[in-house]
């Protein structure tokens, strides 16, 4: 492991609730009032750090581009009251946005340039729809076939791994159920109230019998995409949605959704000068590239690197958040990992339910894991957690965590 000058901790972490797309929470909220939102609750979580020392802010967002274009970074540090001296970056590595916002505001910290980051990951796939809204491929990625899965929709890929795998469509619902049974009763026991800021939604109505505006306010506090109508037998009845003999289904994959999450990383110089409490510690990172058209077997390659890095093995995780961006990919990660000896206790893979569940905002979700495993890690008192995800166009990220 390469040498470091300073350890980086995470002395605040938060997430809003995660909204449906299209028709949830956020439908009429705009991405950057979300992400100031979270950067506020974040800073709350820091009250005798001084803004003035944070360097840089820097947010993940898979389609930077409409409302949550124009630097959103910088925008919603602006918006969020923080003084003109802190930067804004937005950084893309589409699902691991938000992970890898977390590791370069890490990074920074650890090579001795910072003292103190924000990290963050915002998406609203209300507002702007998946693959953006101008998609525009380049031709040369026609022009050979070992390519061509760079322009595959993530559906597609993911039946190609449940084929490669031997996913059965009984597999895929069964975890998806599992997801949503996870969810429901960490909502009942409260587990999710450490890592969520609650949010107030206001909608804006017309009085057409006077001109005047009507102003209704709620807010809201958990995700919104658990069903407890989910079963087998009405996941059964959903047919595939991406090929015609294909096995994975609306039901077996991730919901598009909103959302935001923040986190303050300081060095152990800056948590001693604002007396500060180190939540976790950020311990290592990686990122592998694999075949586009199997895009959902990355965490394969990235999961064993950054163990490496960390110098631990995967028994020694009390918590990982693996993004279930499809029900097939997230089982044949879990098998092929199995296959090698690098196996996953099942039990603290997405003990609260994953994405199937409860939401998948693109570059946010990183951001929003990270939350997860820290806060879950406190509530149970483990070690290590892990967020690891795949990563459309071909690659998978993992990031892991020391609990301090």
């Amino acid at each position: 492991m390469a040498k470091q000058v300073q350890e980086a901790y995470i002395c605040a972490a938060t997430r809003l609730p995660i909204g449906k797309s299209g028709r949830g929470y956020y439908k009429n909220t705009r991405p950057d009032e979300m992400l100031v939102r979270a950067m506020q609750a974040a800073l709350a979580q820091v009250p005798t750090l001084d803004p003035a020392a944070i360097e840089d802010a820097i947010v993940g967002c898979s389609f930077p581009e409409g409302e949550q274009g124009m630097n959103i970074a910088r925008v919603g540090a602006v918006l969020a009251g923080l003084p003109n001296s802190v930067g804004g970056v937005t950084v893309n590595r589409y699902c691991a946005s938000g992970i890898t916002a977390l590791q370069m505001a890490a990074d920074r910290i650890r090579v001795g340039e910072a003292e103190v980051m924000i990290a963050a990951g915002v998406e609203s796939m209300s507002m702007v729809p998946m693959g953006g809204n101008k998609p525009s491929l380049s031709p040369l990625i026609f022009e050979r076939d070992e390519n061509i899965g760079i322009a595959y929709g993530m559906g597609l890929t993911a039946e190609k791994v449940a084929q490669q795998w031997k996913i059965s469509r009984e597999a895929q619902d069964e975890f998806a159920l599992q997801s949503h049974l996870r969810a429901l009763a960490a909502m009942e026991a409260g587990h999710f109230a450490a890592e969520i800021t609650p949010f107030e939604l206001i909608e804006r109505l017309p009085n057409l019998a006077d001109g005047s505006v009507i102003e209704k306010r709620r807010t809201v506090s958990l995700d919104e995409g658990a069903r407890k109508d989910t079963s087998l037998e009405g996941l059964g009845k959903l047919r595939p949605v991406f090929a015609a003999k294909g096995s994975v289904t609306a039901g077996n994959s991730s919901q598009t959704s909103d959302g935001a999450g923040a986190l303050i990383v300081a060095s152990e110089a800056a948590v001693k000068r604002f007396g500060l409490t180190p939540l976790a510690r950020f311990v290592s990172f990686a990122v592998r590239g694999v075949p586009p058209e199997i895009m959902g077997i990355g965490p394969i390659e990235a999961i064993p690197a950054a163990l490496k890095l960390a110098g631990i093995s995967a028994a020694d995780l009390d918590w990982v958040e693996l993004n279930e961006a499809f029900a097939a990919q997230s089982l044949a990660v879990l098998n092929d990992l199995d296959s090698k000896g690098i196996s996953l206790d099942r039990a603290k893979v997405n003990p609260n339910g994953g994405a199937i569940a409860l939401g998948h905002p693109l570059g946010a979700t990183g951001a929003i894991r990270a939350a997860s495993v820290i806060h879950g890690l406190r509530r149970t008192g483990g070690k290590y957690g892990m967020v690891t995800m795949c990563v459309g166009a071909g690659q998978g990220a993992a990031g892991i965590l020391e609990r301090v």
